[in-house]
């Protein structure tokens, strides 16, 4: 939607921080391509932090898709949005974790020097996209959630790295399995975050119902 013309602008509508609009723009890209390259850099080198980490990706690049969409909507929409986008959060969590498991059943040995190169490829671009999103971590909900998502991207990719470092030295795939689990519950606690607020938003917004009045008839 455009900005608000001169004549002013609905106050359900508010108009849209085209800065906020490109930087979407960009993290939609980063993230999609960084999807594809961390997808297959994870099957091959076996390694079940860089899966959790590619599927992060795709989330997020739904997740700034989805942003897009909804710019221009009454802030009512947003919110609901956020609470899917939180949804979406928390079963990311619950997919991470369950992966992990099942990885330390079937005792998985990870290549560490594929989950360095790759993991350091995708802390590039994801502090790319944080510092290009720092200025709007502090809006309404599905602001928020897209900060929250950045910046969990760029813990988990910290992690991938020392995970590497863990299974060159330890030649165990425990260290890939522990930093997993660990970026599983980072997407739980986000996602608790990311909901907590939109239903603050949509508490406010929604006005108070009046009782009806009852008239009595008089005989």
């Amino acid at each position: 939607m455009a900005d608000c013309c001169s004549g002013g602008c609905s106050p359900d509508k508010p108009p849209v921080d085209p800065r906020y609009r490109r930087v979407l723009w960009i993290a939609l890209f980063v993230n999609a391509l960084m999807f594809g390259v961390e997808l297959a850099g994870g099957w091959a080198a076996g390694s079940v932090s860089l899966l959790a980490d590619a599927v992060d990706f795709f989330g997020d690049a739904a997740n700034y898709g989805i942003s897009l969409f909804v710019l221009g909507l009454a802030p009512v929409w947003r919110s609901r949005t956020a609470l899917v986008k939180g949804a979406t959060m928390g079963a990311y969590g619950v997919f991470v974790i369950g992966s992990a498991l099942t990885h330390l059943a079937s005792g998985t040995v990870p290549a560490a020097q594929t989950m360095g190169v790759i993991g350091i490829a995708a802390l590039l671009a994801n502090g790319l996209v944080a510092a290009l999103l720092f200025a709007f971590r502090n809006g309404d909900a599905n602001m928020r959630s897209v900060w929250l998502c950045t910046r969990n991207d760029m813990i988990g990719n910290l992690a991938v790295l020392l995970a590497a470092l863990g299974v060159w030295q330890a030649g165990s795939g425990l260290p890939d399995l522990f930093v997993a689990s660990v970026m599983g519950v980072l997407g739980l606690t986000a996602a608790r975050s990311v909901i907590v607020h939109a239903r603050a938003e949509l508490s406010a917004a929604t006005p108070d119902v009046p009782a009806p009045v009852v008239e009595l008839k008089r005989r």
